[in-house]
């Protein structure tokens, strides 16, 4: 398998191809495998899905919230999220067709049910998407898997990402990657930041870095791998006038054929190159100069706040609890909620800290609750 060799180092000629279909298949089993098919003919080496167990991720009041949306297949947010679920024969029947194809398939794990649905369908490796980045008992759990695990890192700072390479070094864990990312949809060029794939290989010299992008067209995914990196991810579709909300920054078919063409052709053994000589490469162009131009030290950017506020993982709690209850870390739990609580990568600096005020079950944890 590639990625195994690039997470061991035992290649430096090949860049990882990612389709990302996500939720993008309209809740429909015969439209994904429709997508899985169009996607092997691209040239990619992997399929990915989003697997949700939907009470484990969202509180009860982020579900049951009203959903006005063009976009939206239900009512509430929860009927939304539950017609784009598919169940565990689904996925079944998905993987085993994409191994007819001789074709990975996996998805991003959204909560520790889902985790553990993922090591029991026994899938290559396991994504841990941003919103689930600064979740620190997933990454823990996850890393005891004996699983590669591929990591992005939107909507989050370069102290998050330090604290993951630490709880996989912890873990004794090497066959991981991280992935550079923007999480906005689509992603502005002068927000793309390329250059912090430079700024994390040198930081984690012995972590593969790859790129997750989400912005417009493919010229900029062609410089990152130009800047090195190994594991390319994009989210697919077979029409960006669907239905949907990642259409509109997902490549169709011919669209992610021209990338991975382009990307065969590079050396990489020459790799990485200077931004200059990649505007070289690939031409001078407006967005991929503001692309490459670099933005500063990793931190949550402006454009990825919408993202970060729907859904940024929170602290609530695992039940009711009382006012000068001090907390321990089986009173809380990590969710998307509605409204935010104290974001995750807070969890263990919770431990020991005095409840100023009750909070029911399910409910966020908020700053002003907590003595610290």
């Amino acid at each position: 398998m590639l990625l195994l060799d690039i997470l061991e180092k035992k290649t430096d000629d090949g860049v990882y191809i990612i389709a990302e279909i996500g939720q993008n298949h309209q809740g429909c089993l015969e439209e994904a495998k429709k997508m899985i098919l169009k996607a092997k003919e691209a040239g990619c080496h992997c399929v990915k899905f989003q697997k949700s167990n939907l009470p484990a991720k969202f509180t009860r009041s982020a579900l049951a919230r009203d959903y006005v949306s063009e976009n939206a297949w239900g009512k509430t947010y929860g009927e939304h999220k539950e017609y784009l679920e598919f169940s565990k024969e689904q996925y079944q029947e998905l993987q085993a067709y994409s191994q007819e194809l001789n074709l990975d398939f996996t998805a991003s794990a959204m909560d520790e049910l889902s985790l553990d649905f993922l090591a029991d369908l026994k899938v290559p490796f396991i994504k841990i998407g941003s919103g689930d980045a600064n979740n620190f008992p997933l990454l823990k759990k996850a890393s005891g898997l004996g699983l590669p695990l591929v990591i992005s890192t939107g909507m989050q700072t370069l102290q998050t990402v330090d604290k993951i390479v630490s709880i996989m070094e912890d873990a004794g864990k090497s066959d991981y990657a991280l992935m550079h990312c923007v999480s906005a949809y689509p992603t502005p060029p002068k927000d793309c930041n390329l250059r912090l794939i430079s700024m994390l290989k040198q930081r984690f010299p012995n972590v593969v870095i790859g790129y997750s992008g989400h912005e417009l067209g493919v010229a900029i995914t062609q410089a990152a791998v130009l800047l090195g990196a190994r594991i390319v991810e994009r989210h697919f579709t077979l029409d960006k006038n669907q239905k949907g909300s990642d259409h509109r920054c997902s490549l169709e078919p011919l669209e992610l054929k021209s990338l991975i063409v382009a990307i065969e052709s590079f050396k990489l053994q020459k790799l990485p190159l200077a931004a200059h000589d990649i505007i070289s490469v690939l031409g001078n162009g407006r967005e991929l100069e503001e692309a490459l131009r670099h933005a500063g030290e990793k931190e949550i950017l402006p454009c990825e706040l919408p993202c970060r506020n729907k859904l940024g993982k929170s602290l609530v709690a695992a039940r009711s609890l009382h006012k000068g209850h001090k907390l321990q870390l089986n009173n809380v739990a990590i969710k998307v909620s509605e409204p935010n609580g104290l974001p995750a990568e807070t969890y263990f600096d919770i431990v020991g800290k005095e409840l100023t005020d009750s909070v029911s079950e399910d409910e966020p944890i908020t700053g002003n609750m907590v003595k610290f």
